[in-house]
């Protein structure tokens, strides 16, 4: 494991491995508890596989009340815990700690309710994004956000994460479409917030609790927003000769008052390997394409379809076609969709970066990044949320060559670093986990994250949850009452024990 090192167990926690393990049977038998290396190995990371470590024991629950005694053993005993859904986060979040357990829920996987008339549906954590879409798109209606991993990630970890996807440009990241929550404290205490009312009274905790990344409880229940499909889809695919133009077509479409259900940027080559693996029809000489999908009523849509084709003309747009049909449409995604495996058969591994900037700032980020590209030898690859300025620069390396991860992650931290300096952030929604964690002093001074880390402290003061992810050092909140940052060796210093 390069760059990021975590601690080892001690030797009391060794000792005591048998008797947690014993423990915690108790509370999940039969086969809800995993203990030997050989199984453990399945939990040892998720999607950043750069990083990898085995837990104490795995943990599997059936129930909010089996969560909650795990929990609070935990608290009592000083237990670290490490929430997990699907696995697929790409910053390390769900990444184990060796004296901690992995409380894995996805067990929690039923649809509990399906309300029409309130517009939501109410599951599990463990239902896939996709699968909610599915349970009701059969009369008409369907959930909005929609990010790329959207078969395999689970609404918990859309909540833990703030996840977003193509169509969030206009209908908003996980936060504007969960309506209430059950979630286990960490001393084992079960609280509500919101519900099926579209607002709720005191502090917006709901708020707080999306994009918490697993550090303030565990969500064992979701309530979501559901929208009705729009009566008519159609999407326009141009093809711009240069990165620049492809940006200042995107500012344009915003600039001029339309707000597209999803507006989506490849660069060539993005192109050219969703070309190779799906076939999508986008053209192979561009140097950036753009998607823009358009929803509504069918003479709306008509009227925006013109116009963004007038604008992208305008600008000198080597390719434009408009959808015809409801199967050429979901071509046009099919690319932008699958960019992620696409890019995966042209190098033996990537990184997948998560930052954002301000839409104008676009075609300058683009050049700068192709500079450090070339400083750095190693290739990058663009597929990125342009209506939002959400990046997802992909950067390609081999880490069967010495050095490579290192230059990767260093490339990495540029990237985000130079999302910071045009007034954007560290992340869009993928979390800051342990992947951004060490560059958050580059956003925030040591007061913003003590305030910060006094939420955490608020809600788990012994620090058992997700320890190690989001800030740089943070001491038991017992001791002094604040928390302190430590900048350290970026990208990837060594974690310190809590």
């Amino acid at each position: 494991m390069s760059g990021l090192k975590m601690p080892e167990p001690d030797a009391a926690t060794i000792a005591r491995k048998s008797e947690i393990v014993e423990r915690l049977r108790r509370i999940v038998p039969g086969e809800g508890v995993i203990a030997t290396e050989d199984e453990l190995r399945a939990y040892e990371c998720d999607a950043l596989s750069a990083y990898r470590q085995v837990p104490l024991a795995v943990v599997l629950p059936g129930t909010t009340a089996q969560v909650a005694a795990v929990l609070k053993l935990c608290d009592e005993e000083k237990i670290k815990v490490v929430p997990r859904g699907a696995g697929t986060s790409l910053s390390g979040g769900a990444l184990p700690v060796t004296d901690g357990i992995v409380l894995a829920m996805g067990k929690f996987n039923r649809i509990l309710e399906i309300d029409f008339a309130n517009r939501c549906v109410r599951v599990q954590p463990g239902v896939t994004n996709l699968g909610i879409t599915h349970a009701v798109q059969h009369a008409g209606f369907y959930y909005a956000p929609d990010p790329s991993s959207q078969i395999a990630c689970t609404i918990g970890g859309n909540i833990g994460e703030n996840s977003g996807g193509v169509h969030c440009l206009k209908y908003g990241l996980t936060t504007n479409n969960v309506l209430g929550l059950e979630m286990v404290l960490p001393n084992g205490d079960i609280i509500r917030l919101g519900g099926k009312h579209l607002d709720a009274e005191g502090y917006d905790l709901l708020g707080l609790m999306t994009g918490s990344e697993g550090l303030l409880g565990v969500v064992t229940e979701v309530t979501v927003r559901i929208l009705q499909k729009p009566e008519t889809l159609r999407a326009v695919l141009m093809g711009f000769s240069s990165i620049e133009a492809g940006g200042d077509c995107v500012a344009a479409i915003i600039a001029a008052g339309i707000i597209p259900g999803g507006l989506e940027m490849m660069d060539h080559p993005a192109i050219n390997a969703a070309e190779d693996f799906c076939a999508p029809g986008y053209p192979r000489d561009a140097r950036a394409v753009l998607i823009c999908e358009l929803d509504g009523p069918a003479a709306e849509v008509d009227h925006l379809i013109e116009r963004v084709t007038g604008i992208a003309e305008g600008l000198g747009a080597t390719y434009l076609k408009v959808s015809e049909s409801e199967e050429e449409r979901v071509g046009f995604w099919s690319g932008r969709k699958n960019a992620f495996p696409a890019v995966g058969r042209i190098s033996p591994d990537y990184l997948c970066m998560d930052g954002t900037i301000p839409r104008a700032e676009l075609a300058r980020v683009l050049r700068r990044m192709q500079q450090m590209s070339a400083r750095y030898g190693l290739r990058v690859a663009n597929v990125f949320h342009a209506g939002d300025g959400n990046l997802h620069p992909l950067i390609l390396y081999d880490a069967n060559n010495p050095g490579e991860l290192e230059k990767a992650e260093a490339f990495g931290a540029d990237i985000l670093k130079l999302c910071v300096e045009v007034g954007g952030v560290l992340t869009g929604e993928h979390g800051v986990g342990v992947e951004k964690r060490d560059l958050m002093p580059e956003m925030f001074n040591e007061i913003d994250l003590d305030q910060q880390a006094r939420v955490k402290c608020a809600f788990d003061p012994t620090q058992i949850l997700n320890p190690g992810k989001m800030f740089p050092v943070l001491h038991r909140c017992a001791e002094l009452g604040r928390m302190h940052v430590h900048k350290g060796r970026l990208p990837f210093p060594e974690l310190e024990r809590f």
